[in-house]
């Protein structure tokens, strides 16, 4: 083959081909040019025009070349975008919080993000635009799980220590009441329509709360102490990680049942996360560490890729179709999503222990909370994704 024609492709396009592809330059010229070409390579023309000529041979053939290679990316279902980064905006001081810090929500009115503070019986309230902890709600039982009710401005919070639910105003973060569960009240999720609280607790149940009311009027019963759950927003379905049962739980909110049981072949699913568009649920294994990606119709395997350790938290950007893992190893990892086709495509230093994070669309950002470590206090790590 001539040496002017390529004969190695640029790394993307790999990538975009698949793993297990392998590129194929086809020379597409005549059986006149090619003996054109050896003649001209035993007796090469002299002057301009043969340069020229020479110069015109070389892009016609390299043209054709990128319309064969971009037909075959098209075939495949396009390449993956341009990888993305983090860029950190801030890195807010959360003042002396000892232990493990749990998970998080905002109240996107005013800005401000609620941090669970586990090891330290407490919650922070910092305030994105300042960026500083406002305020502190202390006297809890190892908060796990919050959740934040716009319509009446209420924030909810899970304790692990005594099984409560605890309910506290938004304007001034006074304690309005409580329901005791019983044990082990962990991940909180409100419904679309802010009318239901869902709270795994104990040994297996996810329990209803009616926020307009403050009452539970409702439980479902799973196999084991559930983890992260997914509410769906086009119908009845409830999604939960089961990992002591080794499973996906498929529930019916309406019918107050499990209707589907998805075993996993991994094990640690703590972290979840839907795409309701996609139909597709994303879950996070701890051992080995794996991200799963599973249709949300049947739970059939879509993809199983290698990620950072001891996540707890994953998140979709559907804006950007990226994924972000949050690891306590000391990581986020960044995958990107074309299709059914997932990639990790960039891997973000953190601290050891950051595991856990929130993900908030509309302000387009991820912050991530870092525990406190050696002369390191705990805080809460503000990331805008580039581009």
């Amino acid at each position: 083959m001539d040496r002017d024609i390529p004969k190695i492709l640029p790394t993307d396009l790999y990538d975009a081909l698949g793993s297990g592809a392998t590129p194929i330059v086809v020379d597409v010229r005549s059986a006149d040019d090619l003996r054109a070409s050896s003649h001209s390579r035993s007796n090469p023309p002299h002057g301009p025009g043969a340069m020229s000529a020479r110069n015109s041979c070389k892009t016609n053939r390299l043209n054709v070349l990128a319309i064969l290679i971009a037909s075959a990316v098209m075939a495949t279902g396009g390449a993956f975008a341009q990888p993305a980064t983090l860029q950190i905006e801030a890195k807010v001081p959360l003042g002396k919080v000892r232990g493990r810090i749990d998970h998080m929500a905002v109240d996107l009115s005013r800005q401000r993000v609620f941090v669970a503070e586990l090891g330290n019986d407490s919650v922070s309230v910092v305030d994105l635009q300042q960026p500083k902890v406002v305020h502190r709600i202390t006297g809890l039982k190892e908060p796990q799980g919050v959740g934040y009710a716009p319509a009446i401005q209420t924030l909810y919070v899970a304790n692990g220590g005594d099984g409560s639910v605890r309910f506290f105003r938004g304007s001034d973060y006074a304690e309005a009441g409580r329901i005791a569960l019983g044990d082990d009240a962990d991940n909180v999720r409100l419904d679309s329509a802010g009318q239901n609280l869902f709270v795994g607790y104990g040994n297996g149940a996810l329990a209803v709360i009616d926020v307009t009311k403050n009452q539970q009027i409702g439980n479902i019963a799973l196999k084991a102490h559930p983890e992260s759950f997914q509410l769906s927003g086009s119908d009845a379905r409830i999604f939960v990680n089961v990992p002591r049962a080794q499973e996906v739980a498929v529930l019916d909110r309406t019918a107050a049942k499990q209707t589907a049981s998805w075993h996993m072949n991994q094990s640690g699913n703590f972290p979840m996360a839907l795409d309701d568009t996609a139909q597709r649920v994303i879950a996070v294994f701890r051992s080995p560490s794996r991200l799963g990606v599973f249709s949300a119709t049947d739970g059939q395997v879509i993809a199983n890729l290698e990620t950072c350790g001891d996540s707890d938290d994953v998140f979709i950007d559907r804006k950007r179709h990226q994924v972000y893992v949050a690891c306590g190893a000391g990581a986020v990892d960044i995958f990107e999503v074309n299709g059914d086709n997932y990639r990790r495509s960039t891997h973000i230093p953190t601290v050891a222990g950051a595991r856990t994070a929130l993900f908030i669309p509309e302000l387009d950002r991820l912050v991530v909370a870092a525990r406190a470590a050696g002369s390191e206090p705990a805080s809460l790590w503000v990331f805008r994704p580039v581009p």
